[in-house]
């Protein structure tokens, strides 16, 4: 079994802790494991002990073997007949070069699915459901789009969610309300933006529970954050792609509605009597209604 598979294994039960060392272990998967000790616990910003702990529980005898084994998997990695063939293999003379990048982004989807063990997603299905307070909804000049897309999820399934969409300066004003029983979704990917950096920081240090989803490189929010949602955005575009953090929205979604469906239900029904009532949507028969993804 390969170290990625067992980091990401839905099995695998982790304390907070160990759950910083798998962030950090799958955002630079496999360099970040070929450090030292203490460089991985000064990344997971967590003790030497800690790690040492975490390799044991995995099942190695101590981090040198943890560490041989992963050097064998980058070794077989850079050897494979089928991954090299992969790599170099010229793109088709007829496919457009909008064929060729979808098909590519199909892929990065997939390593979308490898790059965060389970336990994130229902770690922050817990925050936001269990909120007491309000659920606010951040991201920046490309990914406050995706951001929008959460929250209008969000608000079929709980009260007091707020879209922030463009962060302006009355923004900033929101932070008073802040405390202990809010959850701050924030959508911040390189390069990291400076204000949503800086609202998020001030959100933390005012006891809010802080989601964040990025890039593996990290925006700073990782510093303060309690789940970290990880997804490649390299693409063959001068632009990173939203399209994994897209799809880990949905992801989440589905999720939810899987472990909180019965729950959820009445207030969905709710919100589709009152749509109906206002003539929001259209049903399928051209009648006024309420559309699945509307």
């Amino acid at each position: 079994m390969r170290i990625r598979d067992m980091l990401t294994d839905s099995g695998l039960t982790l304390t907070p802790s160990e759950a910083k060392i798998v962030q950090v272990l799958l955002a630079d998967y496999p360099l970040s494991g070929l450090g030292t000790v203490s460089s991985l616990a000064k990344k997971a910003a967590v003790s030497d002990p800690t790690v040492v702990r975490f390799v044991v529980k995995l099942g190695f005898e101590g981090f040198p073997n943890f560490q041989s084994t992963l050097l064998a998997e980058v070794e077989a990695r850079l050897h494979s007949p089928l991954l090299m063939m992969e790599a170099k293999r010229p793109a088709s003379a007829g496919e457009s070069v909008a064929q060729s990048y979808l098909g590519a982004i199909g892929g990065v989807v997939g390593q979308t699915a490898e790059l965060m063990p389970a336990q994130n997603y229902e770690r922050a299905i817990r925050l936001l459901m269990e909120a007491k307070g309000k659920v606010v909804v951040l991201g920046g000049r490309f990914s406050r789009h995706v951001a929008g897309m959460l929250a209008a999820y969000l608000v079929q399934f709980r009260p007091g969610v707020r879209d922030l969409a463009r962060l302006g300066p009355e923004a900033f004003d929101i932070l008073v309300d802040l405390d202990k029983r809010d959850v701050l979704v924030v959508f911040d990917y390189r390069r990291y933006q400076a204000d949503v950096v800086s609202f998020a920081r001030q959100a933390g240090g005012r006891g809010a529970h802080i989601l964040l989803f990025t890039d593996a490189w990290l925006s700073p929010i990782a510093e303060v954050a309690e789940v970290v949602m990880v997804a490649p955005i390299e693409a063959a575009s001068p632009y990173d792609t939203l399209v994994p953090a897209v799809a880990q929205v949905e992801a989440l979604v589905a999720q939810l509605l899987a472990t909180e469906g019965t729950a959820l239900r009445r207030r969905v029904e709710d919100i589709e009597q009152v749509r109906h009532q206002n003539a929001v949507t259209l049903d399928g028969d051209g009648a006024p209604g309420l559309t699945e993804k509307n």
